[in-house]
Protein backbone atom coordinates (compact mmCIF):
# COMPACT_ATOMS: atom_id res chain seq x y z
CA UNK A 1 0.00 0.00 0.00
CA UNK A 2 1.29 3.40 -1.09
CA UNK A 3 0.57 5.77 1.90
CA UNK A 4 1.24 9.35 2.50
CA UNK A 5 1.26 11.02 5.97
CA UNK A 6 1.10 14.61 5.29
CA UNK A 7 -0.64 18.24 6.58
CA UNK A 8 -0.39 21.60 5.79
CA UNK A 9 1.30 23.66 8.19
CA UNK A 10 0.46 27.34 8.61
CA UNK A 11 4.01 28.80 7.24
CA UNK A 12 6.49 27.43 5.67
CA UNK A 13 9.04 27.85 8.31
CA UNK A 14 6.67 25.41 10.54
CA UNK A 15 7.38 21.85 11.08
CA UNK A 16 4.81 19.15 12.02
CA UNK A 17 6.05 16.69 14.69
CA UNK A 18 3.01 14.11 14.60
CA UNK A 19 3.56 12.98 11.28
CA UNK A 20 7.40 12.60 11.73
CA UNK A 21 6.49 10.57 15.02
CA UNK A 22 3.96 8.41 13.27
CA UNK A 23 7.04 7.97 10.17
CA UNK A 24 9.19 7.04 12.40
CA UNK A 25 7.31 4.51 14.28
CA UNK A 26 6.68 2.80 10.88
CA UNK A 27 9.60 3.40 8.54
CA UNK A 28 9.77 0.13 7.54
CA UNK A 29 6.02 -0.37 6.05
CA UNK A 30 6.58 -0.48 2.34
CA UNK A 31 4.92 2.54 0.53
CA UNK A 32 4.91 4.89 3.38
CA UNK A 33 5.80 8.28 2.27
CA UNK A 34 5.57 11.35 4.26
CA UNK A 35 5.81 15.03 2.93
CA UNK A 36 4.62 18.81 4.64
CA UNK A 37 2.68 21.32 2.64
CA UNK A 38 1.21 24.55 3.66
CA UNK A 39 -1.87 26.00 3.83
CA UNK A 40 -0.61 28.36 1.01
CA UNK A 41 -0.42 26.47 -1.35
CA UNK A 42 -2.30 25.65 -4.49
CA UNK A 43 -4.46 23.62 -3.44
CA UNK A 44 -4.89 21.77 -7.03
CA UNK A 45 -0.88 21.14 -7.05
CA UNK A 46 -0.85 19.47 -3.45
CA UNK A 47 -3.80 17.20 -4.47
CA UNK A 48 -2.29 16.23 -7.62
CA UNK A 49 0.63 14.99 -5.48
CA UNK A 50 -1.14 13.38 -2.95
CA UNK A 51 -3.53 11.45 -5.86
CA UNK A 52 -0.76 9.52 -6.95
CA UNK A 53 -1.10 7.65 -3.34
CA UNK A 54 -3.49 4.69 -2.07
CA UNK A 55 -4.42 6.19 1.22
CA UNK A 56 -3.51 10.21 2.14
CA UNK A 57 -3.64 10.76 5.80
CA UNK A 58 -3.62 14.08 6.89
CA UNK A 59 -2.73 15.74 10.42
CA UNK A 60 -5.52 18.23 11.25
CA UNK A 61 -5.83 21.22 13.23
CA UNK A 62 -7.93 24.80 13.66
CA UNK A 63 -5.67 26.47 11.55
CA UNK A 64 -5.55 23.78 8.82
CA UNK A 65 -8.94 21.74 8.48
CA UNK A 66 -10.85 23.97 5.61
CA UNK A 67 -7.53 24.12 3.69
CA UNK A 68 -7.34 20.08 4.37
CA UNK A 69 -10.84 18.91 3.54
CA UNK A 70 -10.75 20.74 0.44
CA UNK A 71 -7.77 19.53 -0.75
CA UNK A 72 -9.42 16.19 0.02
CA UNK A 73 -11.98 16.97 -2.18
CA UNK A 74 -9.78 17.67 -4.94
CA UNK A 75 -8.00 14.51 -4.13
CA UNK A 76 -11.11 12.77 -4.78
CA UNK A 77 -11.97 14.55 -8.03
CA UNK A 78 -8.14 13.69 -9.28
CA UNK A 79 -8.86 9.80 -8.19
CA UNK A 80 -11.80 8.59 -6.33
CA UNK A 81 -9.95 5.76 -5.37
CA UNK A 82 -7.48 7.48 -3.13
CA UNK A 83 -8.69 6.48 0.34
CA UNK A 84 -8.79 9.85 2.90
CA UNK A 85 -7.80 9.36 6.57
CA UNK A 86 -7.81 12.36 8.86
CA UNK A 87 -6.28 12.47 12.08
CA UNK A 88 -5.27 14.78 14.86
CA UNK A 89 -7.10 17.21 17.49
CA UNK A 90 -9.32 19.00 15.27
CA UNK A 91 -11.14 16.20 14.13
CA UNK A 92 -10.59 13.52 17.41
CA UNK A 93 -13.88 15.23 18.98
CA UNK A 94 -17.66 15.94 17.14
CA UNK A 95 -16.74 14.17 14.45
CA UNK A 96 -19.72 13.87 12.62
CA UNK A 97 -20.25 16.26 10.15
CA UNK A 98 -16.59 15.92 8.39
CA UNK A 99 -16.65 11.62 8.29
CA UNK A 100 -20.36 12.83 6.83
CA UNK A 101 -18.68 13.91 3.75
CA UNK A 102 -18.38 11.91 0.89
CA UNK A 103 -14.23 12.64 0.36
CA UNK A 104 -13.16 11.60 4.21
CA UNK A 105 -13.23 7.65 4.47
CA UNK A 106 -11.57 6.88 7.98
CA UNK A 107 -10.61 9.41 11.20
CA UNK A 108 -8.75 8.51 13.78
CA UNK A 109 -9.57 9.55 16.98
CA UNK A 110 -7.23 10.58 20.06
CA UNK A 111 -3.82 9.27 19.95
CA UNK A 112 -2.43 8.01 17.18
CA UNK A 113 0.53 5.91 17.51
CA UNK A 114 -1.19 2.66 17.96
CA UNK A 115 -3.95 3.07 15.95
CA UNK A 116 -2.07 4.06 12.72
CA UNK A 117 0.18 1.21 12.81
CA UNK A 118 -2.86 -1.11 13.16
CA UNK A 119 -3.92 1.03 10.02
CA UNK A 120 -1.62 0.15 8.24
CA UNK A 121 -1.32 -3.84 9.08
CA UNK A 122 -4.87 -4.06 8.35
CA UNK A 123 -6.17 -1.94 5.72
CA UNK A 124 -8.31 -2.58 3.58
CA UNK A 125 -10.08 -4.22 6.09
CA UNK A 126 -10.64 -1.59 8.83
CA UNK A 127 -13.13 -3.58 11.50
CA UNK A 128 -10.68 -4.02 14.07
CA UNK A 129 -8.15 -0.76 13.69
CA UNK A 130 -8.69 0.99 17.27
CA UNK A 131 -9.51 4.54 17.65
CA UNK A 132 -10.90 4.17 14.35
CA UNK A 133 -14.05 5.91 12.53
CA UNK A 134 -15.17 4.58 9.62
CA UNK A 135 -17.85 4.00 6.65
CA UNK A 136 -19.82 0.59 6.15
CA UNK A 137 -21.89 1.91 3.43
CA UNK A 138 -23.84 4.97 4.52
CA UNK A 139 -23.39 3.29 8.26
CA UNK A 140 -20.83 5.48 10.47
CA UNK A 141 -19.36 3.10 12.57
CA UNK A 142 -16.55 3.82 15.46
CA UNK A 143 -14.61 1.30 17.10
CA UNK A 144 -12.92 0.52 20.21
CA UNK A 145 -10.77 3.08 21.61
CA UNK A 146 -7.10 2.22 21.74
CA UNK A 147 -5.12 2.26 25.29
CA UNK A 148 -2.97 4.87 26.30
CA UNK A 149 0.36 4.66 24.27
CA UNK A 150 3.27 4.06 26.28
CA UNK A 151 6.04 6.41 25.46
CA UNK A 152 8.64 4.09 26.60
CA UNK A 153 8.17 2.91 22.62
CA UNK A 154 10.00 6.03 22.03
CA UNK A 155 13.13 5.38 23.54
CA UNK A 156 15.25 5.35 20.91
CA UNK A 157 13.10 8.30 18.81
CA UNK A 158 15.06 10.53 16.37
CA UNK A 159 12.00 12.30 14.79
CA UNK A 160 13.96 15.06 12.29
CA UNK A 161 16.48 12.66 11.13
CA UNK A 162 14.31 12.18 8.35
CA UNK A 163 14.83 15.61 7.25
CA UNK A 164 17.58 17.77 4.95
CA UNK A 165 20.43 18.69 7.68
CA UNK A 166 20.80 22.03 5.76
CA UNK A 167 16.81 22.82 5.47
CA UNK A 168 16.62 22.69 9.45
CA UNK A 169 18.31 25.53 9.81
CA UNK A 170 15.62 27.62 8.51
CA UNK A 171 12.36 25.94 10.03
CA UNK A 172 11.00 26.39 13.48
CA UNK A 173 11.69 22.91 15.27
CA UNK A 174 9.03 21.26 17.72
CA UNK A 175 9.57 18.49 20.59
CA UNK A 176 7.45 17.06 23.32
CA UNK A 177 8.99 15.93 26.53
CA UNK A 178 5.59 15.04 28.26
CA UNK A 179 1.93 14.38 27.05
CA UNK A 180 -1.15 15.71 29.26
CA UNK A 181 -1.63 18.86 31.68
CA UNK A 182 -2.63 18.56 34.91
CA UNK A 183 -4.64 21.52 34.81
CA UNK A 184 -8.39 21.87 33.72
CA UNK A 185 -8.86 25.03 31.97
CA UNK A 186 -11.89 24.58 30.44
CA UNK A 187 -11.00 26.62 27.01
CA UNK A 188 -8.12 23.73 26.42
CA UNK A 189 -7.97 20.90 24.94
CA UNK A 190 -4.92 19.86 27.22
CA UNK A 191 -7.29 19.53 30.13
CA UNK A 192 -8.78 16.52 28.48
CA UNK A 193 -5.67 14.71 29.25
CA UNK A 194 -5.20 15.23 32.70
CA UNK A 195 -2.44 12.53 33.57
CA UNK A 196 1.01 13.89 32.25
CA UNK A 197 3.27 11.29 30.80
CA UNK A 198 7.33 11.79 30.41
CA UNK A 199 9.26 10.55 27.37
CA UNK A 200 11.71 8.82 28.06
CA UNK A 201 15.18 11.14 28.83
CA UNK A 202 17.60 9.67 27.02
CA UNK A 203 15.57 9.76 23.62
CA UNK A 204 14.68 13.31 24.96
CA UNK A 205 18.08 14.33 24.69
CA UNK A 206 19.71 12.70 22.04
CA UNK A 207 16.64 14.37 19.45
CA UNK A 208 17.44 17.74 21.69
CA UNK A 209 20.97 17.76 21.10
CA UNK A 210 20.23 16.83 17.07
CA UNK A 211 18.42 19.75 16.71
CA UNK A 212 20.54 21.81 18.32
CA UNK A 213 23.31 20.74 16.29
CA UNK A 214 20.72 21.66 13.08
CA UNK A 215 18.29 23.77 13.54
CA UNK A 216 17.71 27.56 15.22
CA UNK A 217 14.71 27.72 17.02
CA UNK A 218 13.07 25.29 19.01
CA UNK A 219 9.75 25.15 20.62
CA UNK A 220 8.71 22.79 23.20
CA UNK A 221 5.39 21.48 23.39
CA UNK A 222 4.62 20.58 26.82
CA UNK A 223 1.53 22.60 27.92
CA UNK A 224 3.46 23.42 31.11
CA UNK A 225 7.03 22.51 30.96
CA UNK A 226 8.24 23.59 34.56
CA UNK A 227 5.99 20.76 36.70
CA UNK A 228 8.76 19.40 37.66
CA UNK A 229 11.64 21.10 39.40
CA UNK A 230 14.27 18.66 38.57
CA UNK A 231 13.60 17.60 35.30
CA UNK A 232 13.40 21.14 34.20
CA UNK A 233 16.85 21.74 35.83
CA UNK A 234 18.25 18.64 33.75
CA UNK A 235 16.97 19.91 30.96
CA UNK A 236 18.15 23.32 31.00
CA UNK A 237 21.67 21.84 32.08
CA UNK A 238 21.94 19.62 29.10
CA UNK A 239 20.85 22.86 26.72
CA UNK A 240 24.04 24.91 28.60
CA UNK A 241 26.31 22.44 27.64
CA UNK A 242 25.38 21.93 24.11
CA UNK A 243 23.70 24.38 22.62
CA UNK A 244 25.16 26.76 19.82
CA UNK A 245 25.49 30.84 19.76
CA UNK A 246 22.81 30.67 17.37
CA UNK A 247 19.99 28.65 19.17
CA UNK A 248 16.75 30.06 20.62
CA UNK A 249 14.59 27.79 23.42
CA UNK A 250 10.59 28.84 23.94
CA UNK A 251 9.41 27.00 26.48
CA UNK A 252 5.19 27.51 27.93
CA UNK A 253 4.91 27.89 31.51
CA UNK A 254 3.31 28.63 34.62
CA UNK A 255 4.76 31.58 35.85
CA UNK A 256 3.36 31.24 39.61
CA UNK A 257 4.84 27.95 40.38
CA UNK A 258 8.03 28.49 38.72
CA UNK A 259 10.59 27.52 41.50
CA UNK A 260 12.80 29.45 43.27
CA UNK A 261 15.74 26.79 42.23
CA UNK A 262 14.70 27.55 38.81
CA UNK A 263 14.71 30.88 38.86
CA UNK A 264 18.38 30.92 41.14
CA UNK A 265 19.51 28.97 38.21
CA UNK A 266 18.45 31.53 35.52
CA UNK A 267 20.11 34.37 37.26
CA UNK A 268 23.58 32.18 37.89
CA UNK A 269 23.94 30.54 34.84
CA UNK A 270 21.31 31.33 31.40
CA UNK A 271 22.77 33.81 28.80
CA UNK A 272 20.28 36.72 28.32
CA UNK A 273 17.67 36.25 26.06
CA UNK A 274 19.07 32.57 25.25
CA UNK A 275 15.21 31.50 26.54
CA UNK A 276 11.56 32.17 25.81
CA UNK A 277 8.98 32.10 28.14
CA UNK A 278 5.39 31.65 26.96
CA UNK A 279 3.13 32.47 29.86
CA UNK A 280 -0.63 32.29 29.31
CA UNK A 281 -1.79 34.74 31.78
CA UNK A 282 -5.53 34.63 29.99
CA UNK A 283 -7.44 36.86 32.63
CA UNK A 284 -6.33 39.05 35.65
CA UNK A 285 -10.40 38.71 36.93
CA UNK A 286 -10.09 35.98 39.65
CA UNK A 287 -13.74 35.39 39.06
CA UNK A 288 -13.70 34.68 35.04
CA UNK A 289 -10.44 32.25 36.01
CA UNK A 290 -12.35 30.19 38.66
CA UNK A 291 -15.09 29.65 36.78
CA UNK A 292 -13.33 27.61 34.24
CA UNK A 293 -11.53 25.22 36.47
CA UNK A 294 -8.07 27.37 36.13
CA UNK A 295 -6.35 28.89 39.43
CA UNK A 296 -3.82 31.69 39.09
CA UNK A 297 -2.01 34.15 41.48
CA UNK A 298 -1.78 37.20 39.30
CA UNK A 299 0.54 39.05 41.92
CA UNK A 300 3.11 36.31 41.96
CA UNK A 301 2.93 35.62 37.98
CA UNK A 302 3.73 39.72 38.15
CA UNK A 303 6.61 39.05 40.29
CA UNK A 304 8.36 36.40 38.87
CA UNK A 305 8.09 37.85 35.32
CA UNK A 306 9.90 41.06 36.78
CA UNK A 307 12.43 38.97 38.23
CA UNK A 308 13.76 37.66 34.77
CA UNK A 309 12.61 39.66 32.03
CA UNK A 310 15.79 41.18 31.93
CA UNK A 311 17.33 37.21 31.24
CA UNK A 312 14.58 35.62 29.95
CA UNK A 313 12.24 37.25 26.61
CA UNK A 314 8.14 37.13 27.76
CA UNK A 315 5.41 36.12 25.55
CA UNK A 316 2.32 37.00 27.60
CA UNK A 317 -1.09 36.19 26.58
CA UNK A 318 -4.69 36.98 27.06
CA UNK A 319 -8.01 35.82 26.28
CA UNK A 320 -10.76 38.16 25.47
CA UNK A 321 -14.14 37.45 25.95
CA UNK A 322 -14.29 34.76 29.10
CA UNK A 323 -17.65 34.37 31.33
CA UNK A 324 -17.80 37.22 33.50
CA UNK A 325 -14.85 39.18 31.59
CA UNK A 326 -16.88 42.42 31.40
CA UNK A 327 -15.67 45.45 29.25
CA UNK A 328 -13.70 47.01 32.57
CA UNK A 329 -11.98 43.66 33.27
CA UNK A 330 -11.06 43.23 29.48
CA UNK A 331 -9.47 47.02 30.01
CA UNK A 332 -8.07 46.08 33.53
CA UNK A 333 -6.23 43.23 32.58
CA UNK A 334 -4.75 44.03 29.10
CA UNK A 335 -3.81 47.82 31.32
CA UNK A 336 -1.93 45.41 33.77
CA UNK A 337 -0.48 42.89 31.85
CA UNK A 338 1.22 45.79 28.97
CA UNK A 339 2.72 47.45 32.13
CA UNK A 340 5.05 44.69 32.20
CA UNK A 341 6.33 45.46 29.17
CA UNK A 342 6.95 41.99 27.86
CA UNK A 343 8.34 41.69 24.36
CA UNK A 344 5.07 40.40 22.90
CA UNK A 345 1.86 40.79 24.24
CA UNK A 346 -0.90 38.36 22.05
CA UNK A 347 -4.42 38.99 22.09
CA UNK A 348 -6.45 36.09 21.41
CA UNK A 349 -10.22 35.53 21.24
CA UNK A 350 -11.95 32.92 23.11
CA UNK A 351 -12.40 29.80 21.01
CA UNK A 352 -14.90 27.22 21.72
CA UNK A 353 -12.82 24.25 20.52
CA UNK A 354 -14.45 20.69 19.60
CA UNK A 355 -14.88 18.60 22.75
CA UNK A 356 -13.73 21.52 25.66
CA UNK A 357 -16.03 22.14 28.13
CA UNK A 358 -16.38 25.73 27.49
CA UNK A 359 -17.68 24.88 24.20
CA UNK A 360 -20.01 22.21 25.75
CA UNK A 361 -21.70 24.99 28.29
CA UNK A 362 -21.49 27.59 25.88
CA UNK A 363 -25.08 28.15 26.16
CA UNK A 364 -24.95 29.05 29.93
CA UNK A 365 -23.45 32.32 29.53
CA UNK A 366 -25.13 33.11 26.09
CA UNK A 367 -22.33 32.44 24.19
CA UNK A 368 -22.40 32.85 20.39
CA UNK A 369 -19.55 31.58 18.25
CA UNK A 370 -18.32 31.20 14.52
CA UNK A 371 -19.51 27.68 13.85
CA UNK A 372 -16.58 27.43 11.38
CA UNK A 373 -12.81 26.99 12.36
CA UNK A 374 -11.68 28.61 14.70
CA UNK A 375 -14.73 28.71 16.23
CA UNK A 376 -14.37 32.19 17.84
CA UNK A 377 -16.82 34.38 20.33
CA UNK A 378 -19.25 36.74 18.33
CA UNK A 379 -20.90 37.57 21.95
CA UNK A 380 -21.80 36.86 24.85
CA UNK A 381 -23.92 37.98 28.21
CA UNK A 382 -20.78 40.02 28.84
CA UNK A 383 -19.30 41.04 25.53
CA UNK A 384 -21.77 42.61 22.92
CA UNK A 385 -20.01 42.74 19.17
CA UNK A 386 -19.89 45.71 18.94
CA UNK A 387 -17.50 45.82 22.01
CA UNK A 388 -15.70 42.56 20.63
CA UNK A 389 -15.07 44.86 17.19
CA UNK A 390 -13.33 47.24 18.86
CA UNK A 391 -10.89 44.95 20.88
CA UNK A 392 -10.57 43.33 17.45
CA UNK A 393 -9.44 46.61 16.45
CA UNK A 394 -7.04 47.57 19.27
CA UNK A 395 -5.71 44.11 19.10
CA UNK A 396 -4.37 44.60 15.63
CA UNK A 397 -3.08 48.16 16.66
CA UNK A 398 -1.37 46.07 19.73
CA UNK A 399 0.24 43.83 16.58
CA UNK A 400 1.38 46.24 14.27
CA UNK A 401 2.82 49.09 17.22
CA UNK A 402 3.73 47.23 19.85
CA UNK A 403 4.81 43.24 19.28
CA UNK A 404 5.22 44.51 15.32
CA UNK A 405 7.64 47.06 16.95
CA UNK A 406 7.10 50.10 15.85
CA UNK A 407 6.60 52.01 18.63
CA UNK A 408 7.96 50.64 21.16
CA UNK A 409 9.14 53.77 23.36
CA UNK A 410 5.86 55.86 22.53
CA UNK A 411 3.56 53.02 24.19
CA UNK A 412 5.55 53.03 27.05
CA UNK A 413 5.03 56.56 27.50
CA UNK A 414 1.33 56.13 26.86
CA UNK A 415 0.65 53.48 29.40
CA UNK A 416 2.47 55.83 31.86
CA UNK A 417 0.81 59.13 30.85
CA UNK A 418 -2.73 57.88 29.97
CA UNK A 419 -4.45 54.64 29.35
CA UNK A 420 -3.16 52.43 26.90
CA UNK A 421 -6.45 50.56 26.43
CA UNK A 422 -7.96 53.84 25.46
CA UNK A 423 -5.27 54.49 23.13
CA UNK A 424 -5.14 51.50 21.36
CA UNK A 425 -9.05 51.25 21.06
CA UNK A 426 -8.58 55.00 19.30
CA UNK A 427 -5.64 54.05 17.54
CA UNK A 428 -7.12 50.60 16.13
CA UNK A 429 -10.49 52.48 14.92
CA UNK A 430 -8.54 55.34 13.08
CA UNK A 431 -6.02 52.85 11.77
CA UNK A 432 -9.14 50.70 10.27
CA UNK A 433 -10.19 54.12 8.81
CA UNK A 434 -7.31 55.04 6.83
CA UNK A 435 -6.00 51.76 5.62
CA UNK A 436 -6.74 47.99 5.73
CA UNK A 437 -5.02 46.44 8.57
CA UNK A 438 -3.49 43.53 6.40
CA UNK A 439 -2.00 46.22 3.53
CA UNK A 440 -0.12 49.37 4.33
CA UNK A 441 3.19 50.64 4.15
CA UNK A 442 5.93 51.35 6.62
CA UNK A 443 5.30 54.87 6.16
CA UNK A 444 1.82 54.79 6.87
CA UNK A 445 2.19 53.43 9.86
CA UNK A 446 3.62 56.03 11.65
CA UNK A 447 1.35 58.62 9.29
CA UNK A 448 -1.66 57.14 11.03
CA UNK A 449 -0.17 57.19 14.72
CA UNK A 450 1.01 60.57 14.27
CA UNK A 451 -2.42 62.23 12.95
CA UNK A 452 -4.31 60.24 15.65
CA UNK A 453 -2.01 61.16 18.27
CA UNK A 454 -2.45 64.84 17.07
CA UNK A 455 -6.26 64.62 16.96
CA UNK A 456 -6.57 63.16 20.15
CA UNK A 457 -3.63 64.89 21.94
CA UNK A 458 -3.09 67.79 20.64
CA UNK A 459 -1.44 69.65 23.46
CA UNK A 460 1.18 66.87 23.83
CA UNK A 461 4.36 67.91 21.99
CA UNK A 462 6.71 64.95 24.05
CA UNK A 463 3.95 62.13 22.51
CA UNK A 464 4.87 63.54 18.98
CA UNK A 465 8.22 63.63 19.14
CA UNK A 466 8.46 60.26 20.51
CA UNK A 467 6.79 58.76 17.41
CA UNK A 468 9.12 60.34 15.30
CA UNK A 469 12.26 58.97 17.42
CA UNK A 470 10.83 55.51 16.97
CA UNK A 471 10.52 56.49 13.43
CA UNK A 472 14.34 57.51 13.17
CA UNK A 473 14.93 54.49 15.56
CA UNK A 474 13.46 51.72 13.22
CA UNK A 475 15.72 51.81 10.20
CA UNK A 476 19.07 50.41 9.88
CA UNK A 477 19.74 53.09 6.65
CA UNK A 478 19.06 56.70 7.46
CA UNK A 479 15.66 57.29 6.34
CA UNK A 480 13.84 60.09 5.00
CA UNK A 481 12.85 63.28 7.51
CA UNK A 482 9.86 62.78 8.71
CA UNK A 483 7.56 63.87 11.20
CA UNK A 484 10.10 65.85 12.99
CA UNK A 485 12.74 68.34 11.21
CA UNK A 486 16.47 67.93 12.10
CA UNK A 487 19.17 70.63 13.32
CA UNK A 488 19.70 72.83 10.46
CA UNK A 489 22.39 71.06 8.72
CA UNK A 490 25.49 73.57 9.56
CA UNK A 491 24.82 73.43 12.83
CA UNK A 492 24.27 69.75 12.63
CA UNK A 493 27.63 68.92 10.76
CA UNK A 494 29.79 71.26 13.62
CA UNK A 495 27.97 69.20 16.33
CA UNK A 496 29.36 66.22 14.87
CA UNK A 497 32.83 67.43 14.34
CA UNK A 498 32.70 68.89 18.27
CA UNK A 499 31.67 65.21 19.07
CA UNK A 500 34.35 63.46 17.35
CA UNK A 501 31.59 61.10 15.40
CA UNK A 502 32.82 59.60 12.97
CA UNK A 503 30.81 60.67 9.70
CA UNK A 504 32.78 58.05 7.23
CA UNK A 505 31.43 55.25 8.90
CA UNK A 506 28.25 56.06 10.16
CA UNK A 507 25.16 58.34 8.49
CA UNK A 508 23.41 60.57 11.49
CA UNK A 509 20.14 62.20 12.32
CA UNK A 510 20.25 64.83 15.01
CA UNK A 511 17.02 65.74 16.78
CA UNK A 512 15.87 68.37 18.76
CA UNK A 513 13.81 67.21 21.53
CA UNK A 514 12.12 68.79 24.65
CA UNK A 515 12.87 66.18 26.81
CA UNK A 516 16.07 63.76 27.46
CA UNK A 517 15.53 60.44 26.01
CA UNK A 518 18.16 58.92 26.92
CA UNK A 519 16.97 59.22 30.78
CA UNK A 520 13.31 58.04 29.89
CA UNK A 521 14.77 55.31 28.02
CA UNK A 522 16.52 54.01 30.96
CA UNK A 523 14.13 54.87 33.50
CA UNK A 524 11.10 55.92 31.81
CA UNK A 525 11.04 59.81 33.54
CA UNK A 526 10.32 62.46 31.62
CA UNK A 527 12.68 65.61 32.13
CA UNK A 528 11.81 68.74 30.40
CA UNK A 529 14.41 70.30 28.98
CA UNK A 530 15.92 71.13 25.35
CA UNK A 531 18.01 68.16 24.35
CA UNK A 532 19.58 67.01 21.29
CA UNK A 533 19.09 62.95 20.41
CA UNK A 534 21.62 61.70 18.14
CA UNK A 535 21.16 58.83 16.20
CA UNK A 536 24.14 57.01 14.20
CA UNK A 537 23.38 54.57 11.50
CA UNK A 538 25.61 51.65 9.44
CA UNK A 539 23.21 50.15 7.05
CA UNK A 540 23.53 46.73 8.61
CA UNK A 541 21.80 47.01 11.68
CA UNK A 542 19.10 48.96 13.40
CA UNK A 543 20.03 52.43 14.21
CA UNK A 544 21.57 53.39 17.37
CA UNK A 545 21.23 56.25 20.04
CA UNK A 546 24.57 57.93 20.43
Amino acid sequence: MKLLLTTLNAKYIHTNLAIRLLYELNEDHEGLEWKEFNIKEDKDEVARHCATFEVVAFSCYIWNITQTLAVAEKIKVLNPQTKILLGGPEVSYEFEDVISLNHVDYIIVGEGETAFNEFLSSFPKVEQVSSLVWKDGVEVKQNKMAPMFDLKNFQNSMPYRFDNPAVLANKVLYIETSRGCPYKCEFCLASLDNKVRYLPNDSIKATLLYMMQHGKVIKFLDRTFNIKKDFTLDIFKFILENYRPENVFQFEITADILHPDIIQFIHDHVPDNLFRFEIGIQTVNQKANLLVSRKQSFEKTTSIIKQLDYKVEMHLDLIVGMALDHWEDIRFSIEEVFKLFAPEMQLGFLKFLKGTPVRKKHAEHGFKFDPMPPYQIIESNYLSKDQLRQIVELEHALEIYWNGKKAVNTLKYVTHHYSIFEFLLGLGHFFGTQKDFHKYSLTDVFEIITAYSKQAFPNDAILQQLIAVDYYLHFKVKPKNLFLEEMEFTSKNKLIDQLKLNHHKYRYVVLPLDFDFKLFANEQTIKNENKHLIIQYNGTSKAEVV
